[in-house]
């Protein structure tokens, strides 16, 4: 893979990284993962992390069902 192609732990739109750190830390707090005190999340177990991306993927996902649905009953 080429070294430019990588994106790394940020986001693809600048604009959108407050949002994603306000949803990560309400996704966390959902489902009891305790967010650190001075946000650094190295710290943390990979499976707490895991668990806090993979229900983000997961609300992600059932929002854009529900708008793809709605969608496609509107028409």
């Amino acid at each position: 893979m080429a070294s430019g192609s990588q994106t790394g732990n940020r986001a693809l739109v600048p604009e959108a990284q407050s949002w994603l750190n306000r949803f990560r830390d309400e996704t966390a707090r959902e489902i009891g993962v305790h967010i650190p005190d001075d946000n650094y999340w190295g710290e943390l177990p990979a499976r707490q992390c895991g668990a806090v991306g993979g229900q983000m993927v997961r609300k992600m996902i059932e929002d854009y069902e529900a708008r793809n649905a709605a969608g496609a009953r509107g028409r």
